[in-house]
């Protein structure tokens, strides 16, 4: 097994997991088979119950995994079949290790981070690197010289000397420093951060430097002597200017492909790139724009929304526009002339949630689709709100609503899910992952999946009330996806509408770059339709 480990220094939040996501599409068109492994030291389990202002969206895995958001960009990447073991925090470590000590299997001994937590570390790394992978690309999140990150380089040290060096490659991604007022590139901090490695026992093999401005040879040379690297492994990664897609070209060209390679004893091949290239082609070259209502309460903050953002450029990027996500503050739109925040767009989409804040002007940018012939599609409490507004206004049950809410009514066409009504503890416990939906014939969204059966993953508590299923499809609104199993209703459409379609599944999660995802494809290609009509 060789392993790719990735450190990160000076600042955090500097791109190490497009990094690692990178480096794993450039080894993949190597021939080799990578896996993935991101291992973050904060004390919670998972990222399921942090607010998206401290961490970013929660991606969501096949089998429910709650994870952080660098695995999509893993997924989106790479072809790495990810599950809930490519995913540690430290939460995970220690839960593991007081759970064996309550149960006596440490057998009286005194339970220390060395070797305990660093063994139950390394046998976490293990269990990912299986033997049908060839590469196995492990993250380290937070910063060098983070408290809590010690463990796990103390794991790496370990490791690299029991695989051996030909088998274990280290690469740090540092912060090139650029003072304007001097049009100067700092070396400083990187080399702080570097001696902070070399503190713990860990030398990088290869440097990569984020910055903003072209390094100068010189500024190479003066890294490789203080950071002890070769020149040739100091490696350029300059901001991208126009999508995160061009950073695989980007480090390719800067050979860090073949640096790897050498590293591990691997032979380097000369390969086209040519998927990444006409992914790149056409999102510098587009035909025309189009601009997309983002209705949401996090809209200061672009990764509450990751995953959704990146599946409207991929449904761009097929259908050769340009996507401008207009990112629409729900709160906005409870205000008077709220209706001008919507008047420009050729699309509404409401993405997943949670709570109460901003529900009713969701609702508005919900309402406004449906009576404009607007492009409309509704996520997870996008859908449940598109059947709270078609409620209230077409069926006329003026106090419907979600008892998430705790609103008091009359007409809870929202409702919380049987299997959840016992469930008190927060964490990993809603409805998680793949599950299948049978869609409807005949139906808007079967003819985009090109299938009867589809498998989608989900995370959410609250489903449609199927008590109200038939005084909805008898007003136009049409229930055409269920659960093959639970007949829990997964999508809605209104068929008189031009494109008007609410599911209660995560269709971003499944989307990438090269093989968008057939429901943001056909969003798009109606908000195109909609713009040219005028």
């Amino acid at each position: 097994m060789k392993f790719v480990f990735i450190t990160g220094g000076v600042v955090s939040s500097l791109g190490k997991g497009l990094t690692a996501a990178s480096i794993g599409a450039l080894l993949e068109a190597q021939g080799l088979k990578v896996g993935m492994l991101k291992m973050d030291p904060y004390l919670n389990v998972d990222p399921g119950t942090m607010n998206p202002c401290q961490h970013g969206e929660v991606y969501v895995l096949e089998d429910g995994a709650e994870t952080d958001l660098d695995l999509g960009h893993y997924e989106r990447f790479t072809h790495a079949k990810l599950t809930r073991n490519n995913s540690v925090t430290s939460g995970k470590i220690y839960e593991a290790i007081l759970r064996k000590e309550r149960e006596g299997s440490y057998l009286g001994k005194t339970v220390q981070v060395i070797p305990h937590v660093t063994d139950e570390i390394k046998r976490r790394i293990a269990l990912c690197a299986s033997e049908d992978i060839d590469v196995l690309i492990v993250e380290i999140g937070g910063v060098v010289g983070d408290i809590e990150g010690l463990p796990y380089l103390e794991a790496l040290r370990q490791l690299a000397q029991e695989q051996g060096r030909n088998n274990a490659v280290f690469v740090h991604l540092t912060l090139l420093v650029y003072l304007r007022v001097s049009s100067e590139l700092k070396t400083k901090p990187s080399q702080q951060s570097v001696a902070k490695l070399r503190e713990i026992g860990l030398q990088p093999d290869i440097l990569v430097c984020r910055t903003e401005v072209p390094m100068a040879e010189s500024v190479r040379e003066k890294l490789s002597l203080f950071c002890n690297v070769p020149t040739e492994a100091v490696v350029e990664e300059r901001d991208v200017e126009v999508s995160t897609y061009e950073l695989p070209l980007l480090l390719h060209r800067q050979h860090l492909d073949k640096l790897l390679l050498s590293r591990l004893v691997l032979p380097y091949i000369e390969k086209s790139l040519s998927v990444w290239e006409d992914v790149n082609r056409r999102i510098r070259f587009p035909k025309t724009t189009v601009a997309i209502g983002l209705v949401g309460k996090y809209t200061d903050i672009p990764d509450a929304y990751k995953s959704v953002r990146e599946a409207l450029a991929h449904a761009g990027i097929e259908n050769q526009c340009k996507v401008d996500i207009r990112t629409v503050e729900a709160e906005a739109l409870e205000a008077e002339g709220w209706e001008a925040k919507l008047s420009d767009l050729c699309g509404i989409l409401v993405p997943g949630g949670f709570g109460l804040r901003g529900l009713e002007g969701k609702m508005c940018a919900i309402r406004y689709a449906r009576e404009h012939n607007l492009p409309f599609l509704g996520i997870c409490l996008g859908m449940q709100l598109a059947t709270v507004e078609f409620a209230r206004n077409v069926l006329g049950y003026a106090d419907a609503c979600s008892t998430e809410t705790n609103v008091p009514t009359t007409h809870p066409v929202i409702d919380l899910m049987e299997t959840q009504k016992k469930v008190s503890c927060k964490g990993g416990t809603m409805r998680l992952g793949a599950e299948p939906c049978i869609l409807a014939p005949n139906s808007r969204i079967r003819e985009l999946y090109g299938t009867e059966r589809i498998s989608e993953r989900h995370r959410h508590r609250y489903e449609f009330n199927d008590t109200y299923a038939r005084a909805f499809e008898e007003k136009g609104l049409r229930l055409v996806g269920r659960h093959e199993q639970l007949n829990i209703v997964e999508a809605v459409e209104l068929p008189r509408h031009p494109w008007f379609i609410g599911v209660q599944f995560h269709p971003e999660f499944q989307s990438k770059p090269h093989r968008p995802h057939p429901l943001f494809v056909g969003f798009i290609k109606a908000s195109l339709a909609y713009q040219k009509q005028g």
